[in-house]
């Protein structure tokens, strides 16, 4: 089978909403655009705009029920969040993020720091390992894992921004260091991606119902899913563009 891509995710707000999208254009040593491009910090974080790591927002990890938001960018720059049990919020995130924080509160558990501020991320974005990155992951690896767990995992439990179709199982893990071409964009692929409880949230009922961790654990001794690769050449991708090494 001739690899392509399948899909491409953004999160505009860190922890907070899946975006999906039929295309984009990346620029060099940048990340998707609007990816992760604003961040809720809870209230024992520091006062700064410059990167912060995960602990300091609220997140899926610690608040399994944010898996459960849908993000949409509006033509006017606004953003849409869905969630099942809450009224849909369109609201500025320029100007407007407290209003974000407030309609977020009821579905964040008490028992962690409240979100207190709206936080604009820097030029590299609010990525978990503070580069300015697009994640790359493999729908093959995903049915094997789902296979090892017994249950249909679903892709929005990893929050990656480009899921390809095609690669053999665990695949992905053999690129580190090589030149992937998806449309016109090259990327090198850098490093693996460790998980965290994030991905016990599923994305459906916003219940945390698989160890993902202890699986990898398990059945490969590790707990790494998806590759973080750097831009390295301008271009645009769209969902069916092929994927080359």
């Amino acid at each position: 089978m001739t690899a392509k891509l399948a899909h491409i995710y953004r999160y505009p707000i860190k922890g907070v909403g899946t975006e999906a999208l039929t295309q984009a254009k990346l620029s060099t040593e940048a990340p998707l655009p609007g990816d992760r491009a604003w961040a809720m910090a809870h209230e024992g974080a520091a006062q700064t705009d410059d990167w912060q790591p995960r602990r300091n927002f609220i997140v899926v990890a610690y608040g399994p029920q944010l898996a459960q938001i849908a993000s949409k960018t509006l033509e006017n720059g606004n953003l849409e969040l869905a969630h099942p049990s809450l009224p849909t919020l369109e609201f500025d995130p320029t100007t407007e993020g407290q209003r974000a924080l407030d309609w977020v509160r009821p579905i964040w558990p008490t028992q962690h720091s409240a979100p207190a501020r709206f936080v604009t991320a820097p030029p590299q974005g609010m990525a978990d390992n503070g580069l300015a990155q697009v994640s790359l992951l493999n729908l093959s690896t995903l049915r094997a894992l789902s296979q090892k767990a017994g249950a249909t995992l679903e892709a929005g439990r990893f929050r990656g921004n480009l899921w390809v179709e095609g690669w053999a199982p665990w695949e992905e893990f053999d690129l580190i260091d090589q030149i992937v071409t998806v449309g016109s964009v090259k990327l090198r692929v850098t490093e693996r991606i460790e998980r965290c409880r994030a991905t016990e949230a599923n994305p459906m009922t916003g219940l945390r119902d698989v160890d993902v961790p202890k699986v990898l654990e398990t059945g490969w001794a590790h707990r790494d899913f998806g590759v973080y690769a750097t831009v390295i050449e301008d271009g645009t991708l769209a969902v069916g563009d092929p994927v080359s090494l």
